[in-house]
C-alpha cells in the first residue's frame, strides 16, 4: 500500500523528466520531457541528446502476447526503443516496441510509429509515413521565423495579433 501511494505521489507531483529518470529511462543531455507514459519496461527506452518529447506521448516496449497465453502461458515479447539526437516527438504520438528513431527527426502529433525512422526524416500519420525532410523544413521555417521566443505572454499576444496573415504558417 505504501509503495502504491509513493508511486502515485511520484507520478502526480514529480516533473516528467525526474519521473522518467526514476523509472530507469536512459536520457541524454538537454532533453525536454513532457510525458510520464513510459510503459511497463521503461528501462528498455534510450533517449539521445537534445530531444523534446511533448505531452501524452506513449511508449510501448512489449508485444501482444496475451492472445497466445492459453497455449503458451508464459508468453512475453519485448522491443527496445531507441531515440537519436536532436529529435522532436509531437503530442500524443505512440512509439511501438523495437522502434529506432534516427538523429534529426520530427514526429508529428498523433503519429503511430510502428517501424524505425531514418535520420533527417519527418514522419506523420497512422501508421507513420515519411512526409518530408528536416533540411527542407528548416528552409521553410527560417522564412517564417518571428523571433518571439522568450517573450512574455502579453507581449507575444500583442506582437502576434499585430502581424499580417502572410507571416503565419499557411496550409
Amino acid at each position: 500500500m505504501v509503495n502504491r501511494l509513493l508511486n502515485f505521489y511520484r507520478k502526480t507531483f514529480w516533473s516528467p523528466l525526474r519521473y522518467a529518470h526514476y523509472l530507469g529511462v536512459n536520457i541524454g543531455d538537454e532533453c525536454v520531457i513532457g510525458t510520464k507514459y513510459f510503459g511497463s519496461e521503461p528501462y528498455l527506452i534510450t533517449i539521445g541528446n537534445h530531444v523534446q518529447i511533448t505531452k501524452d506521448v506513449r511508449f510501448f516496449t512489449h508485444g501482444g502476447g496475451w492472445v497466445f497465453r492459453k497455449k503458451y502461458p508464459l508468453m512475453d515479447t519485448f522491443g527496445k526503443i531507441s531515440i537519436g539526437n536532436n529529435v522532436y516527438i509531437g503530442s500524443c504520438a505512440l512509439i511501438l516496441p523495437g522502434v529506432k528513431i534516427g538523429d534529426n527527426v520530427v514526429i508529428g502529433a498523433g503519429t503511430v510509429v510502428t517501424k524505425s525512422v531514418t535520420q533527417n526524416s519527418i514522419v506523420a500519420g497512422n501508421p507513420a509515413k515519411v512526409v518530408g525532410d528536416v533540411r527542407n523544413l528548416k528552409d521553410k521555417m527560417v522564412q517564417l521565423n518571428l523571433q518571439s521566443k522568450g517573450m512574455d505572454y502579453e507581449s507575444k499576444k500583442k506582437f502576434l495579433l499585430s502581424l499580417s496573415e502572410e507571416k503565419f504558417i499557411q496550409k
